[in-house]
């Protein structure tokens, strides 16, 4: 895939973005970013337009900001298409934080909906949720501070990490099929770890746990979910970059008694940070277990 990433300033009150992606599919490149941001002081703002719903820090940090970079397989964190494109949404949130930056909070309401819905949008009388979807995260840091709305999974080594975040979303009648209505709501919990100096190198550790509910409309998607992850990148650099083995662990547990498994082991060559890897990993997924019950895929 390929990305096109604008932002800039008006004043210091008034910032925006703009951002594009051209994905495998040929679909051509369509807006998934356009937001303004109204900044109240260095410690809150007020993001409005399309972006990211406040969730869990895999889909805060999203495919490229991520232990492992790449893509993110989503089997645990299932946010996905909620409104807009790529796990976008339209709708205003505030973000801010307090205690020096070592709480951050974002609450908002967005269209929601797209995500647990069968087209047509209306059967007969019945149609899906008129409503709003509400979200919300809260992150503490215990050592160092993170900065930003759309967060990072791992920090190379650059920081000294102990956080926990919470999550949550709900929308009345925001699960909807053909044949059924009823409520949509999620909530996670997240863990990372990240510690310099330990023998030559720095250690992560991350892990998350997740409860999806769609009210019985999607047993396909309703159900317990969690992850873990274990990385160290070694402070040496090897030619061009530093060395950062990995491995991640996810599970998906619905209501349909189908499992989805996934390992991942690989190797991380960090040459500039973010801006410049190049990463080899083995993936396995295994889906077990055989279903009981008719379910909406």
């Amino acid at each position: 895939n390929a990305r096109i990433n604008l932002s800039g300033s008006l004043n210091k009150y008034i910032k925006g973005m703009f951002k594009t992606e051209k994905d495998i599919g040929g679909q051509g490149f369509q807006p998934i970013d356009a937001n303004v941001q109204f900044v109240i002081s260095p410690e809150l703002s007020i993001w409005a337009g399309r972006f990211l719903s406040p969730s869990d820090r895999a889909n805060m940090a999203g495919a490229f900001y991520s232990l492992g970079g790449g893509y993110w397989s989503g089997i645990a964190s299932r946010y996905g298409f909620n409104g807009g494109y790529i796990g976008r949404d339209d709708g205003v949130a505030v973000v801010g934080t307090v205690l020096d930056g070592m709480v951050a909070y974002s609450f908002g309401a967005f269209e929601g909906n797209t995500a647990f819905q069968i087209a047509p949008v209306t059967v007969g009388t019945r149609t899906g949720s008129d409503g709003l979807m509400y979200a919300g995260r809260v992150q503490v840091d215990f050592w160092d501070a993170e900065p930003g709305y759309y967060g990072t999974g791992n920090y190379l080594g650059s920081k000294d990490i102990l956080a926990i975040g919470l999550a949550g979303r709900t929308q009345k009648n925001g699960a909807f099929s053909t044949t059924a209505t009823g409520d949509y709501s999620s909530y996670s919990v997240d863990f990372l770890m990240e510690k310099k100096g330990v023998g030559p190198g720095a250690l992560s550790i991350e892990a998350a746990s997740y409860d999806y509910d769609t009210d019985n409309v999607f047993l396909s998607e309703q159900g317990e979910a969690y992850s873990a992850g274990i990385g160290y990148i070694f402070n040496q650099k090897v030619g061009w970059g530093q060395l950062q083995p990995y491995a991640r662990y996810q599970k998906f547990s619905p209501d349909t008694n189908i499992d989805t498994k996934r390992f991942d082991l690989g190797v991380n060559y960090i040459i500039d940070g973010y801006n410049a890897q190049i990463s080899g990993f083995y993936s396995n997924t295994d889906v077990t277990g055989k279903s009981d019950t008719d379910a909406i895929n």
